[in-house]
């Protein structure tokens, strides 16, 4: 009954740090992440200078994909990432204590096509696309090209890449992903400056790169919005390693909270994020309007409750099992601690 007691009143303190104080952390935040707009509530809690005023030391560390960061994961290099959330099931197997602690955007993903492949779809029906529609030009294509449609994603295990092969077969209905087109598994700027040379038909995509691709490709058409490829599509989320543990309780909810309050921003009052997501993705070279817009365009995107994408979680993983990505399925539920984005009474 004593242990049980004091382990209330330790958590019970805890909490009251968090909440009252600032929370300070023995040593450096690492966070990982993947620069593109689903990241954006990391770059606004950093250049609004929240953390240090909590008493956070964070440090931001960009990779260019989600199994990359894993690396860095599962050796113990970052604390954490805001990128997408497959990757994590297999960190998960290889044996790592991290957990999604909350959502940052959904349905980030769309399909674009330009060239040979955007020619073979009707004019008429440029905002009412149909998987049937879609299905029958990539068919098209690949009897008049004499070869599959060539559509970049990022590596294998990816969320983009994975979420396309789906889309490919569940959403479109063909048999074998890996024959309806060639896909192209490369980094987040590779794709998109493979998609702008016309080294590929087709390109996955997400903001700002989709707002600044389509200024530049004037023929360039949507196959398949985020909603399209899946509804609640799961896109970047907070993943934090080790947050139940008593050293790490207090920052992790700290720095949670945190990051739903930017993310609350970025819904509600994108333009304000303008200048920290400028500073994070575009170093001044992006063009503000370009990325207010871009912003703006998500801004229904930008969420905080992770229970929105549990589903999707576990149909992608179905799915990854089922193209033999993935030896086995590990338990959806345990990837989640659904305590900690939320407020506190």
């Amino acid at each position: 009954m004593m242990r049980r007691f004091f382990s209330v009143l330790l958590g019970a303190l805890l909490l009251m740090a968090a909440e009252f104080g600032p929370a300070q952390a023995a040593e450096t935040i690492r966070i990982g992440y993947i620069p593109v707009l689903g990241s954006s509530a990391l770059f606004v809690l950093d250049g609004k200078g929240w953390a240090k005023e909590a008493g956070l030391d964070v440090e931001l560390v960009r990779f260019t994909s989600g199994p990359q960061a894993i690396q860095a994961l599962t050796s113990g290099r970052i604390d954490g990432y805001v990128a997408g959330v497959l990757p994590l099931l297999q960190a998960r197997a290889h044996g790592v204590d991290v957990k999604v602690v909350a959502a940052a955007s959904i349905e980030e993903l769309s399909v674009v096509a330009r060239g040979k492949l955007a020619s073979e779809l009707p004019k008429e029906a440029a905002n009412a696309l149909t998987p049937a529609t879609v299905k029958a030009a990539l068919e098209r294509f690949a009897v008049e090209q004499g070869h599959p449609a060539r559509i970049a994603a990022q590596p294998p295990g990816s969320v983009p890449d994975t979420l396309l092969r789906y889309w490919l077969k569940k959403q479109l209905g063909f048999a074998d992903p890996a024959k309806a087109a060639s896909i192209v598994g490369v980094g987040i700027d590779a794709a998109q400056q493979a998609f702008l040379a016309g080294a590929v038909d087709a390109v996955v995509l997400r903001e700002p790169a989709l707002t600044v691709v389509e200024a530049k490709v004037p023929d360039l058409r949507v196959l398949a919005t985020g909603h399209d490829m899946m509804p609640d599509q799961p896109g970047s989320v907070l993943a934090l390693v080790k947050p139940d543990a008593a050293d790490h309780q207090a920052w992790a909810r700290t720095l949670t909270a945190l990051f739903v309050r930017a993310t609350t921003l970025l819904a509600q009052h994108p333009d304000e994020a303008v200048p920290y997501v400028q500073t994070a993705l575009g170093g001044g070279m992006l063009d503000d309007a370009v990325l207010k817009k871009a912003l703006e365009r998500s801004a229904a995107s930008f969420i905080s409750d992770p229970s929105r994408i549990v589903a999707g979680v576990t149909a992608l993983q179905d799915f990854e099992v089922e193209l033999g990505l993935l030896r086995k399925a590990e338990p959806v539920s345990d990837l989640f601690n659904q305590t900690l984005w939320r407020p506190t009474p």
